[in-house]
């Protein structure tokens, strides 16, 4: 079952150049994974140091157990309890249903 996970980033703002140059690595490496759904960055109007990721794969145990573990994570990993002012905030929902402009849903 596809699982998305909506995580917010409080970006230190003399990082926030380095987060993302780490961080758009991540995204096009992750493109190219067969269990990769989409992706989508935000940022808050009010505070370009708020970003919040959307993004969506096919399977929560392949993230834990495969995902997350790639070789192309690792200095993205190490490198955020510099890039950020607090913790990461991490939620987990399943999708219920997907709108697009031109699909069809059932």
């Amino acid at each position: 079952m596809p699982v998305t996970y909506l995580i917010r980033f409080h970006i230190r703002a003399e990082q926030r150049s380095r987060f993302m140059t780490l961080l758009n690595g991540i995204l096009d490496a992750m493109r190219h994974e067969p269990m990769f759904h989409n992706a989508m960055l935000h940022v808050d109007p009010q505070d370009e140091n708020q970003m919040m990721l959307y993004e969506t794969w096919e399977d929560h145990d392949d993230v834990l157990n495969v995902q997350i573990n790639r070789p192309y994570r690792e200095t993205w990993h190490a490198a955020l309890p510099d890039l950020l002012a607090k913790e990461r905030e991490i939620s987990i929902w399943h999708p219920v249903r997907d709108d697009r402009r031109g699909a069809i849903n059932r």
